[in-house]
């Protein structure tokens, strides 16, 4: 086993930030500053950090219940919170394979000790670089099978990628290589309010990786080419919302969905 890189304390980073939005205790003062500040000039951060882990846990057991998926790729993994994605799917089907892929030293050792799996079904962490699919996809091989179907997921990831054409061939290189029956779930937020755009702007002033926005066309446009499950994409509390959940649903700015790759 190779040793974990060190962690960089000095400036926020998005995993440890998320994570003290979700209410765990992986996260420095650094984060737990910017996160306040984050928090106080946004409040809806927080309900869009939990819209999403809920966004995770209804996408995997559909596509494990529904449409039969035992293997699931999770890019951009962040750090383990509760209902992570190997939980969700092999709760519904024990037998399922599950990867996670990140390339933060603090994620990796997190990974390491907390996101393992039960037989029969497996689970594994690979370090590894979104932006390069080639590497990337040559470790994920070894532990799922390329003829079968398999759950793509990016989730709260991509907005730390550029808003150009780069980024959607970076995704597209991913789905090229699933096979016929293949599923890719990702979200992001977006500029679809002043708030955001305020929040995002002082985000970037003290997190060590900026975040871009994306309007909910620039979303839609990483689903070229598949089908869309429904509700299409939509704003993620909308998307087969959980008929039990309380409440009134509302729209926040944070926009997803599922497609099916023919």
């Amino acid at each position: 086993m190779t040793d974990t890189p060190p962690i960089d304390t000095s400036a926020a980073h998005s995993a440890r930030v998320w994570n003290y939005w979700l209410g765990g205790k992986d996260n420095y003062p650094v984060d737990r500053e910017l996160g306040a500040q984050i928090e106080q000039a946004f409040p809806e951060i927080v309900e869009i950090a939990r819209a999403e882990r809920e966004f995770l846990i209804r996408v995997v057991t559909h596509l494990a219940r529904e449409h039969g998926v035992r293997q699931f790729l999770d890019i951009g993994t962040g750090l383990p919170t509760v209902n992570n994605t190997h939980e969700v799917a092999q709760s519904v089907a024990p037998d399922a394979r599950v990867v996670y892929v990140d390339n933060d030293p603090m994620v990796l050792a997190h990974a390491r000790a907390l996101l393992t799996g039960v037989a029969p079904g497996s689970t594994h962490y690979i370090d590894a670089d979104l932006r390069e699919p080639g590497p990337l996809l040559a470790q994920v091989r070894e532990h799922l099978d390329f003829e079968q179907p398999i759950a793509l997921t990016i989730l709260g990831t991509l907005g730390h990628q550029p808003t150009e054409e780069r980024t959607y061939e970076i995704v597209r290189a991913y789905q090229d290589a699933l096979p016929s029956g293949s599923f890719f779930a990702m979200c992001d937020s977006t500029n679809t309010g002043q708030a955001i755009v305020d929040a995002t702007e002082a985000w970037n002033e003290g997190a060590a990786v900026p975040y871009h926005l994306r309007s909910v066309k620039e979303i839609e446009a990483f689903f070229d080419g598949l089908e869309l499950l429904e509700q299409g994409v939509c704003s993620i509390p909308f998307w087969r919302p959980d008929p039990t959940e309380v409440g009134v649903r509302r729209e926040i700015a944070q926009f997803g969905g599922v497609g099916r790759k023919p």
